[in-house]
This record gives structure tokens, sequence and C-alpha cells, in this order.
């Protein structure tokens, strides 16, 4: 079979087909978060928690002081943003340290952490180096340990596991430079040829690609032959004849990122070699992230801690009109947020880690909510570090250190942060992603009525089916706990804020986005998926209201097991507070926005018919393609991979 050589053409619905296809369809053990936008507020999920093992504690602590130690004594961060690339003798200490392991078992050489003390260890790496700890999270959490981990077989893990905890480095390729977000259109191609595959194609933005010794490739297979065909997982040795690695790109942020474009050009892959089975990859991917993408929040969450330190030293020392810039009150409500954010972003990653380790609930929503909720306000807390430090939070470390001062990289976190509302789902994705997840049950009953091809027998039986459901469904949302002032009285324990109330408002706020949603999907129909602002306000408003309940969670957690139960209170009152103020605005947006007169100016826009207001200014945009050519073929560049040993 020879390969074939133009990108696939789909259409709008051959692209929802593929991706729906990828979906996990069933729900094999229950949600807190899909129970959540169901209107059904089940704070038995996820609280009282489930205790931590005795014996990930002991591992866990011993390596985050193996961890720190090393941070401090062998990583120089201002070196790798000065010099845009982590040093080799770092990453090989990593290596020696067992960080490449953290997650994989120790049967195969890892160390088995717990992902409580996985993402613990991320953020403390990433308050150093936000490098390093991409670097860390891609090889982990979506390089070739964990799909092998979930749908590897017992040959493949013996292989490649023992490698990947101690010596080898992992990235994983999807992306292409015309196909992101969108892999219906995937062009790489993994043609059978005898008993195994040639890979051609070019993958962009590898992370970790330009060091890697091992890959996790998305490629299509041609049907027929025997083949069942489609998009396809395979693991391939980064040193294969036929592949080039012909750039390590640059970005705005993230300098020491090892990101490249790879080529293949019949590159041979054993049958072996393939995770699953034909046509599996894109449910490989989706199923590996429903954990993996919790290692950016932890990542947040650290970068939270870190700029609260640096806000109340700051706001402490700087004095302005006769005291510390601190105490006025434009700036403390910046501080306030920040530390009340920080708080529930680590209470949000705790909470999903500790549920993972459990294993008792899925938390594909809650790992997705937790990614873009994450993403989102640690973007925020940088920015308001950046405006607390004035013109000093503008300014370079290097420009600081260089004129005497310290040197806070404040800026320089605001540039790390920024991929990650784009990196593994940008927030646009992660919006759609979740809401398709939150009317799932809505679509189980009812999607033949709203689909247009379903003939009239089938939207007959599916009004039957509807009309059951949301005769049982629809009661429920009338009344529940959050009328009942006494509902959650455990979280308001003597000499401490009241946390019931809040619980009782989004006990109230979860019947409210249900009904909602509900009243949404009976006025657009069909039309509501590209209705995506809306659905984007659903999202946001279910992601607060998860926020919310951890943070609850999270300091009666801290009440009953540590000394800091009255702080934690106070926190989690003071963002929940703020997480209302926010909430009530996105549900006035749901019927009074600009949704409207933004598509008709988009499509101005986009026709040309403004043109005349981009007049009066050049544009220093160089020559050349909006999209690079990806035609398959033999690379005429040079080699830039480079390995650590």
């Amino acid at each position: 079979m020879s390969a074939p050589s133009a990108r696939p053409s789909v259409s709008e619905r051959e692209a929802r087909e593929v991706a729906e296809a990828a979906r996990e369809q069933e729900w094999r053990s229950p949600s807190f978060a899909k129970e959540l936008f169901l209107g059904r507020f089940r704070l038995d999920l996820v609280h009282p928690g489930p205790a931590p093992d005795a014996g990930d504690e002991r591992r866990g602590e011993a390596f985050l002081a193996r961890l720190r130690a090393f941070l401090t004594t062998r990583v120089d961060s201002a070196l790798i943003e000065r010099e845009a690339r982590i040093p080799d003798d770092v990453i090989r200490g990593l290596k020696e340290l067992g960080a490449l392991g953290m997650k994989i078992d120790t049967r195969y050489g890892g160390l088995g952490l717990s992902h409580v003390y996985y993402h613990r260890a991320l953020a403390l790496t990433g308050s150093v180096s936000p490098a390093i700890a991409a670097l860390l999270s891609a090889h982990q959490s979506i390089g070739v340990p964990q799909p092998l981990k979930i749908f590897g077989t017992p040959e493949q893990k013996d292989a490649f596991l023992p490698r990947c905890a101690r010596t080898d480095l992992s990235a994983f390729l999807l992306t292409e430079p015309d196909v992101g977000s969108d892999p219906a259109r995937l062009a790489t191609t993994a043609v059978p040829d005898g008993d195994g595959y040639l890979l051609d194609g070019v993958k962009l933005w590898t992370t970790n690609g330009v060091v890697a010794d091992l890959l996790v490739v998305m490629a299509r297979v041609p049907a027929g032959d025997g083949h069942r065909g489609g998009i396809t997982a395979f693991v391939v040795e980064a040193a294969s004849e036929g592949i080039t690695v012909e750039q390590r790109n640059a970005f705005m942020g993230l300098r020491g990122l090892e990101n490249g474009v790879t080529r293949f050009h019949r590159v041979r892959v054993p049958a072996a070699h393939r995770i699953g089975a034909e046509g599996s990859g894109l449910r490989i991917a989706l199923t590996t992230l429903n954990t993996g993408r919790l290692s950016l929040p932890a990542i947040c969450a650290g970068a939270g801690k870190w700029s609260l330190k640096i806000a109340r030293e700051w706001s402490a020392v700087r004095e302005q009109w006769g005291r510390p810039v601190g105490r006025h009150e434009a700036v403390g409500a910046k501080i306030s947020f920040i530390a009340a954010t920080t708080f529930a972003l680590e209470a949000m990653v705790e909470l999903a880690g500790r549920m993972a380790d459990e294993g008792r609930t899925d938390i594909r929503i809650e790992a997705a909510l937790a990614k873009l909720y994450g993403s989102e306000m640690a973007w925020r807390i940088a920015d308001e570090l950046v405006q607390i430090r004035g013109g000093r939070g503008y300014e370079t470390a290097a420009s600081l250190a260089a004129r005497g001062e310290r040197a806070v990289p404040a800026e320089q976190m605001l540039r790390d942060l920024r991929i990650n509302r784009i990196f593994e789902g940008s927030t646009e994705i992660m919006h759609l992603l979740i809401a398709r997840e939150a009317v799932d049950a809505h679509l189980s009953v009812a999607g033949d009525l709203i689909d247009p091809d379903v003939p009239l027998p089938g939207k007959a039986r599916a009004g039957a089916r509807a009309g059951g459901f949301y005769a049982r469904w629809l009661p429920g949302l009338l009344t529940g706990p959050g009328q009942l002032p006494r509902s959650y009285q455990e979280f308001h324990p003597a000499g401490h804020p009241d946390l019931a109330r809040h619980l009782r408002w989004a006990e109230r706020s979860s019947r409210r986005l249900a009904r909602a949603t509900f009243y949404a999907m009976s006025r657009w129909q069909g039309r509501l998926e590209s209705r995506q602002c809306f659905l984007g306000r659903i999202v946001d408003i279910g992601a607060e209201l998860f926020a919310v309940s951890a943070a609850c969670a999270r300091a009666e957690q801290l009440r009953r097991e540590d000394g800091h139960g009255r702080e934690a209170y106070q926190l989690a009152d003071a963002f929940c507070r703020q997480a209302r103020v926010r909430t009530e605005e996105l549900f006035r947006r749901l019927w009074t926005n600009t949704d409207d007169p933004d598509r008709k100016v988009t499509a101005g826009v986009l026709g040309g018919v403004y043109t005349w207001l981009e007049e009066g200014v050049l544009d220093p945009s160089g020559d050349g393609p909006w999209i690079a050519g990806a035609d398959p073929g033999p690379s005429r560049r040079e080699n830039v991979h480079r390995t650590i040993r």
C-alpha cells in the first residue's frame, strides 16, 4: 500500500463524528461534576474525602525532600531563562533522582507516587522552573508512560516503562501544522507494511520532542486489506531512521521548553509497538488526559503560592502615602484575590488527586474543570502580581538584579503561565469538551429529537424516552437542601466563618444551572452547539461551583487534620464570596449579553466590511504562508534532535 498524499477533507459533521467516537460513552462510576450540571449537588462524592494512605505519604514526603534539595542546589532558574535551555546535567540529575518515574509503578523501577504527591512535586518544581515542570509533566502525564499504563500490553510495559522511569524522556505527538483540536483532518499516515507500519508526516509543537528518546505518535492507518484503519497510537523510537527534528521552536514563555517540529519519512514501526487496536488512538489520548490534565492546574497552584509570597513580602515593605501599599484597599483587594484563589486552586488539585487515587469516582469532568479554571485563574493571579509590583513587575529579573534589587521574575511568570490557557486543550476547546459532557444525559435521551437526520419513527421513540426522563428529572430541580437553613451545618463550627451558607447557595445554583441548560436545549435544540458563548458561560458557572465545593471541603479537612483550620475557613469564605459575585454575573450574562451583535460584527470583519478601520498602521509581519506546508517526504533540513545520557 502507498501512502496517500492529500490531507483528508472532512465536513463539519464528519469532524464532530470523529470527536464523538473518541469520547468515553459510558459512566461506570459516579461523577460529582456530572451530577452538578444535572442539578444534583452530590457533596457526598467529594466530602469527606478519602483518607491518605500512610505508605503513599511516607514515599511522597521522602521524595519531596530530595526534590527540594535538588532544586535548591542544582537548578539555576535564571540560567535557564537566559540561555533558553535546561542544562543537560540538570536533566541527568532528574533522572538520577527518579523524577522521570514519579507516576510509574515500582515494579518497573518507578517511584509509584500517588497523584497527590505527583501534583505536589510538579507545583514545587514549577515554582523554581516552569520549563522543568513542563518537561516532567509532558513525559509522564501525556507521554509514553500514561497511555501504556492504561492500554499497554504486558510486553510493552516490560519493554518501555523501565526505560521511562530512569533513562528515557518521552513526548506525545498529535498536533500538525494544519491540525489542532480537530483531529479528523490528521494527515500523518501509518501504512501497513509486512509485520509493521511505515510512518509519514509532520508533527508540530512536540513538547520534549527535541530531546525525547521515545515518542507516542498519532497517525492515520488506511482501511483495507484486513485493517480496520483509523487514527492509531504507536510507541516510536526517536532514533529511528527517517525521523528528523527540523526545528526547536521558541516561545514568549517557557524558554527552556524542548519543543519542535518532527518529520517522519518512511519510518518503520513494528506492529508490536502499536498501542491498542487500530482506530483507538483518539480514545487513548482522551482517556490519558482524564487524569493527565491535572498536571497543569497543579503547576498553576504552585504559581499561585509563589505569587502570594511575593505579593505579601513586597506589599509590606513598599510604602506610598505614609503606609505600606498592601494597606491600601485597592492593592489589598488584589492580595485577597491572590490568597483566596490560590487556596481554591490547591483545593481543587488536592481533591481531584485524592479522587484519582481512590478510584471510586469518574473524574473526567473534574480534571477538565480544574485545567480550565486553574489556567485562567493563575493567569489572572500573575497579572495582578505584576500590577502590585508596578514598574518592577514589568521589569525583568535580570534588569532588577543589575541595578541592585531583588531579582523577582514576575513578568517571566506571566509569560510562562500564558501557555496553560492553550496547552492540552485551549480554554475555548475545554468549554466545548466540558459542555458536551455536561449535556450528555440530555443527548442520551433526547439527542435523536434534535438530530435532523433521524427519521420520524426514531424521533417518536426518542420522544418517549425523553418524556420519561424529564418527568422524573424536572421535579427534582424545584427544591433541595439549599433551601433548608440547617443544611451542611458541619461547615459552620463555632468560632469559624459560615461555609454552610455557601454550600447551600452552591446547591441552589446547581439546580438553577440545570434549569438554564434545559431551557437552552428546548429553545435552540440542535442549534445549541453553535451557541458556544452560552455554553462557555454554562461551563464557567460549573467551574466556579466545583471550586467553591472543593474550597469548603478542603477547609473542613484542614480544620479536622491540622492547626490551620481557622485560617483555612477564612480563605475559603473569602473565595466563596468572590466566586459568588463572578457566578451571579455569569448567570445574568446567559440571557443578557452581546452575542447577537458580536456575531454580526464578526461576519463583517471576516467579510472585509471594516478594512477601512485597519488603515493608518503598518504591518511588521514577515512574508510567508499563514500555515507551513507539511507534505510528506524526506527532510531537507538538519536534524536538531539531541540525546541526553
